[in-house]
């Protein structure tokens, strides 16, 4: 996905930098990634939607009213390809996104949001659904496919608890699990039922956190997953991601998989490698589901 500085983006928009800050407080619109040294880099797509509404006479309110409009589109394109049962026209639609969007935001804001479209008008029980379900499970290991190699130290095992391929969470869960592989994650991605081996597992992987994900977890799942690893390499910290629970003591990520990723990485960052190899979590001390006491000091 090509970005713009914010020279270039004034520019193209024919307005000062003060101007395009000023837009972009107000409206949100065009949104700006932050590079590493906190400079905005506005979305190409973003910037010649915008451009082509304010052409045509459009107020700045307007203007981003369809250009907005406009991106949206894309999310009916896949959203039509796939009641279409017409897989290759729904790749299509997802790479047209591509050219517009990163690969967090085409999953996101055209993805995610055309599968809860189709999800809600047909039903999870419908034929439509299982199409778009497996279609988006099919793309996303793609794309995992074809993410860098882990290159950070931040370690995570990911516990699935969906209820199989057909649950939208399942589609959510893949998705984090994208997001993090391409922030340079090392992600080990489990069934949350296969309890037996966990350490194991562990051992080898070294996780410095431990997500719990999908519906299914439980109050006996987080326990035996904190018991068995806390056993194998001593307590790590662990967050529920698309949960269920009505009350829990553990961390909560948002339900968003790009501000879940984005939360671990800052979780990640309060567990420190200490002298020796051992962790050491700036987490206050919590006591762990099931009477097992988790000191993470």
């Amino acid at each position: 996905m090509r970005y713009l500085k914010t020279t270039e983006a004034a520019t193209l928009l024919n307005v000062g930098p003060n101007t395009l800050r000023a837009w972009e407080r107000r409206f949100g619109f065009p949104q700006p990634q932050r590079s590493p040294g906190g400079h905005r880099a506005y979305p190409h797509g973003e910037v010649a939607a915008l451009r082509a509404a304010l052409e045509e006479g459009h107020s700045i309110s307007s203007a981003v009213s369809r250009a907005r409009d406009a991106l949206a589109a894309d999310t009916g394109s896949l959203v039509a390809a796939l009641l279409a049962y017409d897989r290759e026209r729904a790749d299509r639609a997802i790479e047209t996104t591509l050219a517009l969007r990163s690969v967090e935001r085409s999953v996101e804001e055209v993805l995610l949001r055309g599968l809860e479209k189709i999800v809600g008008r047909m039903g999870a029980d419908s034929a439509a659904w299982a199409f778009s379900a497996r279609w988006a499970a099919d793309w996303l290991r793609r794309a995992k496919r074809l993410s860098p190699p882990p290159v950070g130290r931040t370690s995570i095992v990911l516990a699935n608890a969906s209820r199989g391929e057909l649950d939208l969470d399942a589609a959510y869960i893949l998705a984090l699990k994208l997001f993090c592989l391409r922030a340079g994650v090392k992600v080990l991605s489990l069934p949350a039922r296969a309890t037996s081996g966990i350490g194991d597992a562990a051992l080898v992987h070294q996780p410095h956190l431990i997500v719990l994900a999908g519906k299914q977890i439980d109050e006996t799942t987080t326990a035996r997953w904190g018991h068995a690893i806390g056993r194998s390499i001593g307590p790590r910290p662990l967050a529920l991601y698309r949960h269920a629970m009505t009350q829990t003591r553990n961390t909560v990520l948002p339900p968003a998989p790009g501000d879940a990723q984005l939360r671990l990485l800052e979780l990640a960052d309060g567990v420190l490698p200490a002298p020796g190899g051992q962790l050491v979590s700036q987490w206050p001390r919590i006591a762990a589901i099931g009477g097992a006491q988790a000191a993470f000091a």
